[in-house]
């Protein structure tokens, strides 16, 4: 008799997951227990730093706070104030974070803002415990880092769509008889580099629209499970001063594609000084990287052995030999 064997996804299990949340509670925090212990996540300094000599006891746990976030965001809880509305209904969840009592929001607010570094510190160090599950898996994609650009837009005015359109729709007017000029390369010109009300909200173009972000890096391997993610802010230019000034142009795409080239050397020296024991051989990213300086450098600085670089929409084979030859 022939075996039929089904292949399983990490879709399939994220989603019996949290159907096991829903349908059967104790069952699920019985499975967290059993294969999941966050202390062995947090880095001495953080614990050394929650629990400090000075200052008051601490009521509630170092685990129970990371606990009760990253379960926030695996069953992409909205708000503090819902997590807060879970744990007082659910005794099972208050129990697998050792809350004896809830913390109230601003707790959750402080814990966030205080400990942010060292919250970075832990998630760096996630990314060491799951390399070796990721080789397990597929050894060739794990050997692959994608490099990618995006934006988290921000509460600000200027990204409001009313701001732009309106401004689209008078130069439109205004130049209704002259077909050389493009209102939409004009509106962004016209409009400031980054918003009045707050600094790291910088205009860009991004998945296909204008508007004011706070941009970040994402690198990920072949699985698409994150490796690292880095703030494009002022704090990361200031640490990095051989990045070139930006100059805003007329034309978004040539100020994305300029942005994103001069991002990737200090990003890549950032990641393999985290994780120096990481060796990827194949690099993928968009058409900004398809320079002969960048392929210079992914070679003898990072020792990739291949690139794939997307030109024209379609992924292109670019041998570095034929580039140094």
């Amino acid at each position: 008799m022939v075996t039929v064997y089904r292949q399983f996804s990490l879709n399939d299990s994220f989603s019996n997951c949290k159907d096991l949340f829903f349908e059967d509670t104790p069952s699920f925090f019985q499975l967290l227990d059993e294969h999941f212990d966050i202390s062995e996540f947090i880095p001495v300094v953080f614990t050394n730093a929650f629990y400090q000599s000075l200052g008051r006891k601490r009521l509630y746990p170092l685990t129970g706070f990371l606990s009760a976030l990253i379960l926030q965001k695996i069953f992409s809880i909205p708000s503090d104030s819902l997590l807060i509305l879970f744990l007082t209904l659910c005794r099972e969840l208050r129990e697998f974070c050792g809350f004896s009592k809830v913390p109230d929001a601003p707790l959750f607010t402080r814990f966030k803002q205080n400990f942010l570094p060292y919250i970075e510190m832990m998630f760096q160090q996630m990314v060491d415990y799951t390399e070796p599950i990721c080789q397990l898996i597929d050894s060739s994609l794990a050997s692959m880092l994608t490099f990618d650009t995006s934006g988290i837009e921000l509460y600000v005015s200027e990204n409001n769509p009313k701001t732009l359109n309106s401004l689209i729709s008078r130069l439109k007017s205004y130049y209704k008889g002259n077909p050389d000029i493009d209102p939409y390369k004009l509106a962004y010109g016209l409009m400031p580099s980054k918003a009045a009300s707050c600094p790291d909200a910088k205009q860009q173009y991004i998945n296909g629209h204008f508007c004011y972000a706070d941009k970040f890096v994402m690198l990920t391997n072949g699985l698409g499970i994150v490796r690292h993610i880095a703030f494009l802010d002022d704090d990361f230019k200031a640490l990095h001063p051989e990045m070139p000034v930006e100059k805003k142009s007329d034309s978004p795409d040539e100020d994305k594609s300029i942005g994103d080239s001069s991002s990737l050397k200090p990003i890549l020296s950032d990641f393999f000084q985290l994780h120096p024991h990481f060796h990827p051989d194949t690099f993928l990213g968009d058409s900004a990287f398809d320079t002969i300086e960048i392929y210079g450098f992914l070679k003898d600085e990072f020792h990739f052995s291949k690139a794939f670089v997307e030109k024209l929409s379609t992924l292109i084979t670019k041998s570095f030999n034929n580039y140094l030859q």
